[in-house]
């Protein structure tokens, strides 16, 4: 067995600085594939990611020597600061302070995949706000 077992989902969203809707549709998914491969050179175990105009969420695995504010820190402020240099905007990019972070049990796995993969239907029918609002009353039930 090894020394160091850990099978520690999370399911992290955080939002555009002041909730902006400027992450649009092609912009987007060269930022999701730039995460990807920055997550890659990190060792960040990240399964799926995806979003909307103005927020992101990501199902990421925890390794044993990560901790998950490190691991949003770290993807948070290369993603701005990639964007800044690469994308042209009329402002400077940031993300909002903060984040939302869920643990995810082994039998949620798939319909987290799921939900992530279909933000752009989700978020049709229920807002960024009215989402958290949802999913924290979960939590406190």
């Amino acid at each position: 067995m090894p020394r160091n077992l850990s099978i520690i989902w999370l399911h992290a969203v955080w939002s555009t600085k002041d909730r902006k809707r400027i992450l649009g549709k092609s912009f987007r998914f060269k930022l999701f594939e730039h995460i990807k491969e920055y997550s890659i050179e990190k060792g960040i175990q990240l399964d799926i990611i995806n979003g909307v105009e103005d927020h992101i969420h990501c199902l990421f695995r925890l390794k044993p020597s990560q901790n998950p504010a490190e691991i949003i820190k770290l993807i948070k402020g290369e993603s701005s600061f990639w964007i800044n240099k690469n994308i042209i905007l009329d402002d400077k990019f940031e993300w909002q302070v903060g984040y939302g972070i869920f643990s995810v049990s082994e039998r949620d796995i798939i319909p987290v995949r799921k939900y992530i993969y279909n933000q752009e239907e989700h978020h049709k029918e229920i807002s960024y706000e009215d989402e958290l609002k949802k999913i924290t009353k979960k939590l406190r039930d």
